[in-house]
């Protein structure tokens, strides 16, 4: 019954929404393309305002209860400076506001207009009247601090500042707090998107999207310059959003500045003049508005009307929703397309930048970089490492080489961390490392959010989506002064940017799509088998777009670059293959004696399938032939997240599942024999090189060992069979001397190439190498000269 009335409500602009969707874009290409031949550009008047004394506006109407109450706070603020001015611009009150303030507050200015123009037009009139160069602009229900003004005026630093933002709490502490000051705005589904970030351990001026028309210090001739408050966006709501897009557009800064604080009776006014449904409706009429003035890419701009006519039809299906506009909305903005042309024709006259760009340069690390002129050759690099698994403790391959990485980075670097975790308790392990690095953060993430099965991006990605860690890898860059962003596995190179001062570098631990392709031939069920063929599908598309981005990629070995590189030749000048596989050898005892007799160590995390499918494959094929040699022989199975002890065949007793273990080292140093049976998978496995530094004789699969070892015997056995891979560990329990031989030949080759002291030190210096040549305007060159490792 809901669905029948809002549709025969909604009839006469249902039959109308054919030229209330096709008449705007029409009149906007119009405009575009007699700008293009008409036209002319207005380069900025940059300037510096004086920032000795600022004026404080305050539009008012019918607000004589909240003047009384919080204009005293106003008064008290603006002592400090003789030069401060008080303003209050009266938009045609009727309640005995002007004679109020004339009689209690004779301190205080007044403009009296004859009717109302509405905050925009009301705050147009008072920067035009102000008598400073700096302009404060409040809310006439908002209670400041007495010492909110000077932190504002600071913020003005340089010529290219246009607006400083106050920190927002609400009167009523009990309240949600719906806005903070701290603004983000980014385009999605042919919209714009904004939300007040709470961030309580910022303590210095940040980048914001815009400054809150009701609580912000603007540059009074940058904001006449932009027209100020567009009349097309009376009465009320994102005159401010549409002001601060336009000064990045022009080139110019919005800030935020957590020193100032003022607090807000929220909606004071306008929450009690008008209808909740009136209000929405003028946000959702102003948000078409804004794009039809401001966005001018029409890769964006075609994708707005999509959206937007979609979403209006939603909503006749589903209900109105704060996310899309409904055809009363879109009526409201139709009749509004002359003024949203003339608009959009002064607002191209003063770009500056793209709308790409300008949705950027609010973010954190496209400030610093694009604002700030960073030293080609810093005397210590600040290095962001971002993590997407716990790093402690390294209960996995990746993790080994995060953790051993890590540990020499932060003697070499200053080194700031982002890691992810499972759970809270996983914080504790990572106290040491923390307690290493310049700063820590991390970030207990969600699982199972953002599986989307019919897109073109592959779940791996989804699944490490977080609109937090986003944020907090542009916030630590910005705040932290970064100059390397290390982003290790696939999954986080969704976090990129295109940075022309900072170096970005992705360590591919191992090649997603390869990985995933040679576990295919393993799978069961056609089901199974055809999901994961999809997602191959999915990540050689993404991954093989993905990686030119990026400074340098690191690989595990020479195979994954040559691997790699044959589909795309022309990345090979990026990609290193011999600065992050290692381990720091001098942590693991060399220990050829006194080894326990048939013996059997299998080392992996079993949330890592391919580990999973090897142990199966082992127990099920290699040990029984084991067995028919050995009868005394034992496997110990050590990892994390081990399979259920019913899930493995018994063999009398022959397999001890031992699952995670605090130290290695010992098992290492006692078997006979270390198995690496991996079937599919790709990069280097950490456990042969903690095997080889440990003198422990290997038996692997040719897969296994990829990139460590190619020939039979050399640094450790190789076998793709069950009956051949039993034979090599039998002949190594028969023969335990050229075993030992065998083994110090795999310790002399870790300590040759595989060492992460000496990688680690060749990576700081691939890091240097990048961003020197960025910061002198040049492309990174490969580094040439160097030593293969392996």
């Amino acid at each position: 019954m809901a669905f029948v009335i809002r549709l025969l409500r909604a009839l006469p602009l249902l039959i109308l929404s054919p030229v209330l969707f096709l008449f705007p874009p029409v009149a906007l290409l119009l405009t575009d393309l007699a700008w293009l031949l008409l036209g002319r550009r207005k380069l900025p008047r940059n300037a510096r305002p004086s920032t000795q004394a600022a004026t404080i506006v305050i539009p008012n109407w019918n607000g004589r209860g909240l003047l009384e109450k919080y204009i005293p706070s106003v008064i008290a603020a603006s002592t400090h400076h003789p030069g401060n001015q008080i303003l209050v611009v009266d938009n045609g009150s009727t309640d005995g506001s002007v004679e109020l303030l004339r009689q209690r507050f004779p301190q205080v200015d007044v403009l009296p207009l004859p009717a109302n123009l509405g905050f925009g037009g009301g705050s147009n009139a008072g920067f035009r009247a102000a008598r400073n160069g700096v302009v404060v602009l409040l809310n006439s229900d908002m209670r400041v601090e007495p010492d909110f003004l000077p932190p504002l005026l600071d913020g003005f630093t340089d010529e290219n500042v246009f607006a400083v933002s106050c920190q927002i709490f609400f009167s009523d502490p009990a309240k949600v707090r719906e806005e903070t000051g701290l603004t983000q705005g980014w385009w999605r589904n042919g919209g714009l998107r904004v939300r007040h970030r709470i961030e309580e351990k910022l303590d210095q001026p940040f980048p914001c999207f815009y400054g809150g028309g009701g609580s912000c210090a603007f540059d009074r001739d940058k904001f006449l310059e932009l027209g100020g408050f567009d009349h097309i966006l009376s009465p009320f709501y994102l005159e401010d959003t549409d002001l601060g897009y336009l000064a990045w557009k022009r080139g110019w800064k919005v800030l935020y500045q957590p020193a100032s604080l003022v607090y807000h009776e929220h909606r004071g006014t306008i929450g009690r003049k008008f209808s909740p449904d009136f209000i929405q409706s003028v946000i959702q009429k102003n948000f078409l508005l804004f794009a039809w003035k401001n966005i001018h890419s029409w890769s964006m701009l075609s994708g707005h009307f999509f959206f937007a006519y979609a979403g209006a039809l939603f909503s006749l299906l589903l209900g109105d929703s704060p996310e899309r506009p409904n055809l009363v909305a879109q009526a409201k903005a139709f009749w509004q397309t002359p003024g949203a042309c003339a608009s959009r024709w002064r607002a191209r006259s003063l770009r500056v930048v793209d709308d790409r760009e300008a949705f950027l340069r609010p973010l954190g690390a496209y400030f610093r970089d694009r604002f700030q002129t960073l030293p080609a050759s810093p005397d210590r690099l600040n290095v962001l490492f971002v993590s997407p698994y716990p790093i402690c403790p390294p209960v996995h391959g990746g993790a080994v080489f995060m953790h051993q990485t890590t540990q020499v980075l932060a003697g070499l670097t200053d080194l700031n961390l982002i890691v992810l975790l499972d759970a809270h308790w996983e914080v504790e392990p990572h106290s040491d490392l923390f307690a290493r690095a310049r700063s820590a953060e991390y970030l207990v993430r969600m699982q199972g959010q953002n599986r989307q099965r019919g897109s073109i991006i592959p779940h791996a990605i989804h699944e490490f989506e977080n609109e937090d860690l986003h944020w907090l890898i542009h916030k630590q860059t910005y705040c932290r002064q970064i100059d390397i962003l290390q982003l290790d596995y696939l999954p986080m190179g969704q976090y990129r940017g295109n940075y022309k001062q900072l170096g970005v570098f992705l360590f591919e631990h191992d090649l997603y799509f390869q990985s995933i392709g040679r576990q295919l031939p393993y799978m069961s069920g056609i089901l199974r088998r055809a999901a994961a063929a999809f997602e191959y599908l999915r990540a050689i598309r993404y991954e093989l777009r993905l990686l030119p981005h990026f400074d340098r990629v690191q690989v595990c070995s020479r195979d994954n670059k040559r691997y790699l590189t044959s589909f795309l030749p022309a990345l090979s000048p990026k990609v290193d293959d011999n600065l992050r596989a290692g381990i720091d050898t001098a942590g693991y005892r060399f220990e050829t004696e006194d080894r326990r007799p048939d013996t059997m160590l299998f080392l992996g995390s079993f949330r890592h399938l391919p580990n999973a499918e090897a142990l199966q494959w082992f127990v099920q094929k290699v040990m029984p032939l084991v067995l028919a040699r050995r009868p005394q022989a034992r496997l110990t199975v050590i990892g994390s997240d081990p399979p259920p002890k019913h899930s493995l065949p018994d063999w009398g007793g022959s397999i001890d599942l031992q699952g995670f273990v605090d130290d290695i080292r010992q098992p290492f140093a006692d078997h006979a024999v270390f198995v690496c049976p991996i079937l599919s998978g790709s990069g280097v496995r950490v456990k042969l090189l903690e095997a080889f530094a440990s003198g422990i004789p290997v038996v692997s699969t040719t897969l296994g060992a990829e990139g460590l070892a190619g020939t039979d015997g050399e640094f450790c056995a190789l076998a793709d069979s069950p009956e051949d891979f039993a034979a090599r560990i039998v002949d190594l329990f028969d023969h335990p001397a050229e075993a030992a031989a065998m083994s110090r030949r795999a310790r002399a080759e870790v300590e040759a190439n595989w060492d992460m002291p000496t990688l680690t030190a060749r990576l700081v210096d691939s890091y240097r190498s990048v961003i020197q040549q960025k910061r002198k305007g040049r492309r990174p060159r490969p580094q040439t000269g160097q030593k293969h490792a392996g």
